[in-house]
């Protein structure tokens, strides 16, 4: 059956040989070519008539400038990376205060050095905080 119908859907190049249609006539008469052959001389001529007395075109450039207004640069402030001086000084006096208050409490080592950090990290931030403001990070 697929063989059957493999074969009917083929096309027959033959058929299509003889039903063609013919683009071009078949004979051109001779009046018909000269014409045609008159014709022809006539628009080379006057095409060459046109070319030899036409002057030259002018061309003609104008150039337009425009005024742009460009904003004023403005640098780019640089995110700093990494830990501030307050950050630092934090640490720093937080660290120092607890091994001073330790050391200074004899009694009750824990709560000096608690006490110590305290005081240590607040006075080692009130001096990297205005580090800081001198180097403009804030």
């Amino acid at each position: 059956m697929s063989a059957g119908l493999l074969l009917a859907s083929c096309k027959d190049n033959s058929r299509l040989a003889t039903e063609s249609i013919p683009v071009a006539p078949a004979t051109v008469s001779a009046s018909e070519y000269a014409e045609f052959k008159e014709w022809k001389q006539q628009q080379l001529e006057n095409t060459s008539r046109t070319t030899t007395t036409a002057t030259r075109p002018v061309i003609v450039r104008k150039y337009y400038t425009v005024n742009k207004v460009t904003p004023a640069v403005q640098p780019v402030a640089k995110k700093k990376k990494g830990w501030s001086k307050a950050a630092k000084g934090t640490a720093i006096g937080a660290g120092a205060g607890a091994a001073a208050g330790a050391l200074l409490v004899k009694n009750n080592r824990a709560l000096g050095a608690v006490i110590g950090g305290v005081v240590g990290g607040g006075v080692g931030y009130g001096v990297g905080r205005s580090m800081d403001k001198k180097d403009g990070r804030y």
